[in-house]
């Protein structure tokens, strides 16, 4: 670890005087366990290391990077830098880099997970499929160590490492199909024997679908909807890019949202994963994006911040560059409500577990379309009394979470997937009034 951070400080030392310049090398460790029709098929692993360098020269800035780490390596990645930095434009928001300052402390990484061999997450899976008395299991088990070490020549130093382990898979019968997930920072939280038991419960719950006609329905979404949900809301409306272009209907300070609705991006909660520095280097601090239904803040990158002439929040991550800031470590507020006590409620309604191939359709306003998938039921007079075919949807998440429109707020927060991935984001199960859905198995 120490050498990492000796290796960045080496870089910006070769850096002429007079120039700002920050290095940062980031190692990723991740392996993958796969398996399809109950059996193991794939065991991959990688190890990456990319040592990058940012100059900035009188408002000019470049980015430079390289896997190599030998001394002819970073004489080219540095030689490359100046040649950049000296071609570019003048950055006209171009802030600097991060002085020295405190890092949130965080402790999201485990020894075990970071050393777990194909035998251990084989362990898991076994007992994924074993729960499933016989039923067809596919999915994935994976874990991943990240370290990071960052300095530039404000004195600025960091180093950290984090884990995570992630498991996912359906259960499958000859017509139906059940799933579950977990995520967590450590291989041992990971339950195959509940996470299996409980894709099988849904795949066996979900035989013999029926057909329903599409409609406005009172619905029931499980976390991972939630999830997708929050992920899109996050990005699309509280990320400072759309607020920076005026894309976004957020205005802090409103009373916008269900005063049950509660949205923070908190690195520092036990429960988060991931590192509190973010691809630019700035240390990544904790957002209240929504409080009891009030709008209250934007995540930024340092661009974005300078847009808006504000400060930024730490949140430039892999994919700014095209969708700018984005909450990766979003915690979505749980109630008091258990899925059965929201179910018993409804006179006639639907208890989605999972949307897919979510689509944008208008970035402002939310509108989104995707599919349900992998147990969808029909909900009469408070009971689940029979699995539905796959519907289609078309509904603003903005919207959905307003006033009135969220009924109840279930108890079961924990780490979901969603359409943008494992490990971003934590909600809990919900219970919406009316979720509009616009197509079904005949069209």
């Amino acid at each position: 670890m120490r050498r990492l951070l000796e290796l960045c400080e080496e870089v910006v030392e070769r850096v002429p005087a007079g120039i700002e310049a920050q290095a940062n090398i980031r190692v990723t460790r991740k392996a993958l366990t796969r398996f399809a029709n109950s059996f193991i098929h794939q065991n991959v692993a990688e190890d990456s290391a990319v040592l990058t360098l940012d100059l900035a020269d009188g408002g000019r800035t470049a980015r430079t990077a390289t896997t190599l780490t030998d001394h002819a390596s970073i004489e080219r990645l540095v030689a490359a830098a100046l040649a950049a930095v000296a071609l570019n434009p003048v950055d006209e928001y171009w802030t600097g880099f991060a002085p020295p300052g405190q890092v949130p402390a965080v402790d999201h990484y485990d020894p075990a997970t970071a050393a777990a061999d194909p035998g251990e997450r084989a362990a898991v899976v076994a007992d994924f499929i074993g729960a499933g008395g016989g039923l067809s299991a596919a999915g994935f088990c994976d874990t991943t160590e990240e370290i990071l070490a960052v300095a530039n020549h404000l004195g600025f130093r960091f180093e950290g490492a984090a884990t995570s382990a992630v498991l996912d898979g359906i259960h499958q019968t000859p017509t139906s199909a059940g799933k579950a997930h977990r995520a967590s920072r450590s291989l041992a939280a990971l339950d195959g024997a509940a996470v299996g038991a409980e894709a099988a419960g849904i795949a066996r719950a979900a035989v013999g679908a029926v057909d329903v006609d599409p409609g406005s329905y009172e619905v029931v979404l499980r976390p991972n909807c939630v999830a997708t949900i929050g992920a899109f809301v996050g990005l699309y409306a509280f990320g400072g890019k759309a607020a920076s272009e005026g894309r976004t209907q957020v205005v802090v300070g409103e009373p916008q949202f269900d005063p049950k609705v509660s949205v923070r991006d908190d690195v520092t909660d036990p429960a988060a994963l991931g590192l509190p520095v973010d691809w630019e280097g700035n240390p990544k601090l904790p957002v209240d994006l929504i409080v009891d239904g009030v709008s209250r803040g934007f995540v930024h990158d340092r661009r974005t911040a300078a847009q808006m002439k504000v400060t930024s929040t730490g949140h430039d991550w892999e994919f700014s560059t095209w969708f700018g800031p984005a909450p990766t470590n979003l915690f979505i507020g749980g109630g008091d409500r258990s899925e059965r006590e929201m179910i018993a409620s409804i006179e006639r309604g639907l208890l989605v577990t999972e949307f897919n191939y979510c689509r944008i359709l208008d970035p402002t306003t939310l509108y989104v379309t995707g599919l349900t998938r992998n147990g969808t039921f029909l909900i009469e007079e408070g009971k689940v009394t029979r699995p539905v075919s796959n519907l289609r949807f078309t509904e603003s998440f903005f919207e959905t979470l307003r006033e009135g429109n969220v009924l109840a707020i279930g108890n079961d927060p924990r780490l979901a997937d969603s359409e943008y991935g494992p490990r971003m984001v934590h909600a809990p199960t919900m219970h919406l009034a009316a979720w509009n859905f616009t197509g079904g198995a005949r069209g």
